[in-house]
């Protein structure tokens, strides 16, 4: 009766070797489990594509039995042809549902029934230090897998088409741009993030669009074809503002977005904003850069009256602005 307990207690001073055995059984068992959704994409580009090269090669997620595969938008950008291999070696054509610069993801479908799913998970509820898995496959037949710990939460850092990207996790995971694609997966094998290797001049570093933004600009692809985003229609320049006027006006942050362009008939104009206007804030939020705006109205939907605060001639204003639909 006495020999479980002297188990536990063992485990418990149990040496390195031990230890990593447990570690390497969590990562095999994660891959064994999301590997066969992990699929290799191959792309003949349009011969408009600009950057020269004619063909390319990239990672995706199956995230559906019926053939909804996740990828980076740069991997399938431009594309004339797309084919995707799965682990199995069977190989589809694939079509292109839809493609978000912005955030640098994509929604491509094979027609087929059945396959091997990986579940996206909860970015938000990620952790700085928490054991993640680079899953690619580059190369099909088999999957290439990285392993490291999330780094940091929350960074915001700029896609190709000059948007803010909320929230990027960042890792120490190595990635090579052939994963770029693949999913980013915890110890409990769903997906947490989308690997990007669009972001360089960062040494030791990957970073994967979150699996909670995934998952809401996928339901726009599939729906829409577009990632619909709201926009009021202004060219906004920073303002700094001196401690005074902070204090006056009771504002946390040292600078104001000042209006320098209105687009004619566009929705700031038939709100009354005005070239000149000081911005500070929208919907009750602060702005103090064109960014922070982005960051708001990436919340709002097209349509819905917004309230946008402004200093005009020294006095503090609230207008109503009904954002339009953006066309990225």
């Amino acid at each position: 009766g006495n020999q479980e307990p002297q188990d536990k207690s063992s485990g418990a001073s149990a040496d390195g070797a031990e230890l990593l055995d447990a570690y390497s059984r969590a990562v095999v068992g994660v891959v064994e489990g999301v590997g066969p959704a992990v699929v290799s994409i191959q792309v003949r580009k349009s011969p408009s594509f600009p950057y020269g090269a004619r063909e390319g090669a990239g990672s995706g997620v199956i995230i559906t039995p019926d053939g909804f595969i996740l990828t980076n938008n740069h991997v399938v950008e431009q594309a004339r042809e797309i084919q995707v291999e799965l682990t199995d070696g069977r190989k589809f054509k694939a079509d292109l549902l839809g493609a978000d610069p912005a955030t640098d993801l994509a929604v491509i479908r094979i027609w087929e029934q059945h396959l091997p799913a990986a579940e996206l998970g909860d970015s938000d509820a990620l952790r700085v230090g928490q054991l993640v898995i680079a899953i690619g496959n580059p190369l099909g037949f088999q999957s290439t897998v990285s392993t490291g710990v999330v780094s940091a939460m929350g960074r915001s850092l700029r896609s190709e088409s000059g948007r803010l990207i909320e929230n990027i996790i960042q890792t120490d995971v190595a990635l090579n741009p052939g994963n770029s694609g693949g999913p980013l997966v915890d110890a409990r094998g769903k997906v947490i993030g989308i690997n990007t290797a669009m972001i360089f001049r960062a040494q030791g570093l990957s970073f994967a669009i979150p699996s909670n933004t995934a998952r809401w600009v996928v339901s726009e692809l599939v729906g829409h074809g577009k990632v619909r985003r709201a926009y009021i229609g202004i060219a906004g320049q920073v303002r700094p503002v001196d401690g005074v006027f902070q204090r006056f006006l009771g504002l946390n942050k040292s600078s104001v977005v000042e209006v320098a362009f209105v687009e004619p008939g566009g929705p700031a104009g038939a709100g009354g904003l005005t070239e000149g206007d000081l911005l500070i804030s929208v919907n009750g939020t602060e702005v103090g850069n064109v960014d922070d705006i982005h960051r708001i109205l990436s919340g709002i939907k097209p349509g819905t009256p917004t309230a946008i605060t402004i200093i005009r001639q020294g006095s503090k204003q609230e207008l109503q602005v009904i954002p339009g639909e953006a066309f990225e």
